[in-house]
């Protein structure tokens, strides 16, 4: 049987902290499919093109991973494209209660697993949020995000 995992998030954009998980799972699971949410409330960065178009390029070499984009519950697209588990990477503690809520409730739901990754030492001060600050700021985000990730003004 095929182990497949759901790497969902709103990636504005995709970070090294996301590239290591992703990288790191594709060690742990035959497929990984990097889940683009789409919140229409939410006001982002990067267009859903070009966020998909990131995260692709980053990827590109590696056949395990693909990207897709897609609207409701994580459990619901599991379910649809047959993966069993979900795939998170948890920065410090807040996240780790933040997501331990989130995966008692898949499992409440579903049978769906939520598989946690630290993120790496060197990567677990990134987030998106403060990409896209230093990005405003016209600081050097590249230091902070996979090469594919380009801003054109």
């Amino acid at each position: 049987m095929k182990r497949k995992a759901v790497f969902p998030g709103s990636f504005d954009p995709i970070t090294l902290g996301h590239y290591d998980i992703i990288k790191r799972g594709v060690s742990l699971f035959d497929e990984v499919i990097v889940a683009i949410g789409i919140n229409a409330d939410k006001k982002y960065m990067f267009s859903l093109e070009d966020r998909k178009k990131f995260i692709e390029e980053a990827f590109k070499d590696e056949p395990k991973v693909s990207v897709i984009t897609y609207e409701g519950l994580t459990i619901d697209l599991c379910r649809k494209l047959g993966a069993d588990f979900i795939l998170r990477g948890l920065r410090n503690p807040a996240d780790f209660e933040f997501e331990k809520a989130i995966a008692h409730t898949n499992r409440r739901l579903s049978k769906i697993e939520t598989v946690f990754l630290l993120t790496a030492s060197k990567t677990s001060y990134i987030s998106s949020s403060i990409v896209r600050d230093v990005i405003r700021n016209n600081g050097d985000y590249t230091v902070l995000v996979p090469e594919s990730v380009v801003v054109t003004k």
